[in-house]
């Protein structure tokens, strides 16, 4: 695993739709109306934020956690107008040992339904296969999260199963999740 293509110099990525970029303090705005949102969190393990000074700290905790190396999150942007924030997208726990990570998106709720985010992951493989040299992408999905799903079925996961009673969610509690994946050998198989 190249985990510097990552972690030395934000990596900027698009396609002629989206563009990946660095989330920054001037999309407070926009990255405060995903967060203060409860519907985009129906189906994640995040506790949505109702305060404007929260979601401006937690912009400072995205460049607090790239810089120690645990994560990267995108803001997904139109390429037309690259300063309108989308969503987000990010890769997290990186295995080095097996050569693996985890992917995770979510949309402001005016943007869902248009394939912003199929499209985010469809930018984001390519990175993480061949600069990157991840094997294994993975996402964990809440069992009713159907759109979700979606989106990594297009992009060619496959649903490896469900892991009862797993994890311990924020706001949601102890849950199911399914696992879905794909490995390098499937994304070179599709390509």
């Amino acid at each position: 695993m190249n985990i510097e293509a990552v972690f030395e110099q934000f990596p900027i990525l698009q396609s002629e739709e989206i563009l990946l970029k660095k989330i920054e303090a001037r999309h407070l705005d926009e990255v405060f109306e995903i967060y203060d949102n409860d519907t985009v969190f129906e189906f994640c393990g995040i506790i949505p934020k109702h305060n404007k000074d929260t979601v401006k700290n937690m912009i400072g905790h995205f460049e607090r956690d790239y810089n120690k190396r645990s994560r990267v999150k995108w803001g997904i942007f139109a390429a037309a107008e690259p300063d309108r924030l989308l969503g987000i997208i990010e890769a997290m726990d990186f295995n080095q040992k097996v050569s693996a990570v985890t992917v995770g998106y979510f949309l402001a709720e005016t943007h869902w339904g248009k394939g912003i985010a199929t499209e985010a992951v469809k930018v984001l493989l390519p990175f993480l296969f061949n600069d990157v040299n991840i094997n294994r992408i993975q996402a964990e999905v809440m069992p009713g999260n159907a759109a979700s799903k979606k989106v990594l079925l297009k992009n060619g996961f496959i649903k490896e199963g469900t892991l009862r009673q797993s994890a311990l969610w924020a706001g949601k509690g102890v849950v199911d999740l399914e696992i879905y994946s794909i490995l390098k050998e499937d994304y070179l198989g599709r390509v």
